[in-house]
């Protein structure tokens, strides 16, 4: 069982090393054509003049990806609190496959749902096409709360019982014993369930495309159209050729550090807190 351990890490090790110099060996040489930094910071996307900045796509891609956190997380975790410690059984019994099948609802559908029901919202009460970084942030919100929900509700439920008895030894409540005692314990896996919420936000296309806009211009309002990094790619790639096709392959590059950037970033804050 040991080896079959060792062979399953590596294969996972093996997958992400496969893809990291497909992307690399594949991205890089286009920076040899193209400057690194006009490419990042540049404002304009007009491929059949040989112009390539992606800086409106990158901020599009934060904009929509934390939108759908600074929504969904609250109410992730709060749900995963609810179910762990709060509700009663018959009620859990119910949530949980309500939270799984909403893991397993396909990408597609949930842009038809934003498309049907969220576009007309936003245009009637706002104006405008409705397709805008409000309603593809909303609908991320929705889609990631299973993953926030199911990696934060694992974590609170394998904190040792004797955090919270010990909490009510002390003359605590039981609110103040969850929120003082056994979520602060939880807290390195319920960050672990916001970064891959954070992923799935990031690196969400089907959706994203059929609510966002699909507008290659720098966001300055979250009631107008917005291009993500993904949507640049699945977009264009079907057509695209030569220089233009590398210009996307390195956009997939520049998604993959920021992607790994973020997961380093929130492995060492939850590493020193740890710690601490």
């Amino acid at each position: 069982m040991r080896g079959l351990f060792l062979a399953s890490a590596c294969v996972c090790i093996l997958a992400v090393g496969t893809i990291s110099a497909f992307l690399f060996a594949n991205g890089l040489p286009f920076f040899a054509k193209y400057s690194a930094w006009d490419f990042i910071t540049g404002t304009e996307w007009a491929p059949l003049r040989n112009v390539f900045g992606i800086l409106p796509m990158i901020v599009g891609s934060f904009y929509v990806t934390f939108g759908a956190l600074l929504l969904g997380a609250p109410i992730g975790i709060l749900t995963a609190i609810l179910m762990a410690r709060f509700a009663s059984k018959p009620v859990v019994k119910v949530m949980k496959p309500a939270v799984a099948l909403l893991a397993g609802i396909p990408s597609v559908v949930y842009g038809f749902f934003g498309l049907m029901l969220l576009v007309p919202f936003v245009r009637n009460a706002f104006g405008g096409t409705g397709k805008s970084v409000l309603v593809a942030s909303v609908l991320l919100a929705i889609m990631i709360l299973p993953t926030i929900i199911q990696t934060s509700e694992a974590a609170i439920n394998a904190v040792p019982g004797s955090y919270y008895e010990g909490s009510l030894a002390l003359g605590a409540t039981h609110e103040s014993s969850v929120f003082r005692s056994v979520v602060p314990a939880a807290r390195p896996g319920i960050i672990s369930g916001i970064v891959l919420g954070l992923g799935r936000a990031i690196g969400e296309t089907m959706a994203i495309i059929m609510v966002a806009g699909n507008n290659p211009r720098m966001p300055f309002d979250i009631l107008k159209g917005v291009r993500t990094l993904t949507v640049n790619v699945l977009m264009e790639m079907g057509y695209a050729a030569d220089v233009h096709r590398e210009s996307l392959i390195a956009t997939g590059v520049v998604l993959f550090i920021i992607v790994m950037a973020i997961n380093f970033l929130f492995s060492f804050i939850n590493r020193r807190r740890v710690l601490q």
